[in-house]
């Protein structure tokens, strides 16, 4: 086992702010820009145990949710299935409240890969815990798009067919009709921030051809290591919908849709 070409592998297939910092014989902290919406990073270690080497958080997602519900609330209704749903998917398993992936095959990228991801969608049961004040900003944004794109265009909550069977990789809005696809993201937290950073990645991965667009609420309440990476990973960010961003988006889709127009329109001769 060679930490340092782990450490590539981990920064050439999950993200370059990766990084291990040795913990003792057989084990190391892995260390990633990911974040709880609350602030705090992912827990997550790479240690030897019995004979093969593991990915755990040693229970830190789920102490961390038990921080903002009942553990029982963990255990059931919709909270269990997008737990259960997240951990299968991604091959992680539940020991008792810690989370795990064995590493097969010394596939160390892969695993921490689907690890991150499946801490990101557990996390995502927090937005059913909490009472949050209604937002318009998902209406407003909806009615946007659909004030200025044609509705043959528009594919609202879009997901892949083929390669997202199982819709974990939703795009807030596709706007169809060119080459290529814009994926339009609509971001009122960082949970939707991470969440869309994530997303992009696996698009990259995947070898999709598309563009990005990512429009804030409130930029400004957004971490700042989260929008770091965010921007590296989006084409094109607007910090708000209202004022005079709604302008400059508007201008920027009218772009979009004239390059689509004249590369349709015939050559002159």
């Amino acid at each position: 086992m060679n930490p340092g070409s782990i450490r590539d592998e981990f920064k050439r297939l999950v993200c370059e702010q990766v990084d291990l910092k040795p913990e003792g014989e057989g084990r190391f902290r892995v260390l990633t820009p990911f974040r709880f919406e609350d602030g705090d990073h992912f827990g997550i270690v790479l240690k030897y145990e019995g004979s093969r080497w593991i990915l755990t958080d040693e229970a830190n997602t789920l102490m961390h949710l038990s921080y903002w519900m009942d553990e029982e609330d963990l255990e059931e209704g919709n909270r269990q299935e997008i737990i259960e749903s997240a951990l299968s998917v991604f091959s992680v398993q539940n020991r008792s409240g810690e989370l795990i992936i064995p590493i097969s095959e010394s596939q160390f990228g892969n695993a921490l890969f689907s690890f991150v991801q499946a801490v990101t969608k557990v996390t995502d049961v927090s937005f059913l815990s909490r009472e949050r004040i209604k937002s318009t900003f998902m209406a407003d944004f909806k009615a946007f798009l659909q004030k200025r794109i044609p509705p043959e265009r528009l594919a609202f909550d879009w997901t892949d067919p083929q390669l997202d069977p199982k819709g974990l990789y939703p795009v807030d809005c596709r706007i169809d009709g060119m080459k290529p696809s814009l994926f339009v993201y609509a971001l009122p937290g960082e949970g939707k921030v991470l969440n869309a950073t994530i997303n992009l990645l696996t698009f990259e991965r995947w070898g999709l051809d598309f563009r990005s667009l990512g429009i804030f609420e409130d930029q400004a309440e957004i971490n700042n290591r989260v929008l770091a990476r965010f921007t590296d990973v989006c084409e094109k960010t607007f910090s708000s919908l209202v004022g005079e961003n709604s302008k400059r988006i508007q201008a920027y889709l009218d772009r979009f849709l004239k390059e689509d127009r004249l590369a349709k329109e015939p050559k002159p001769a």
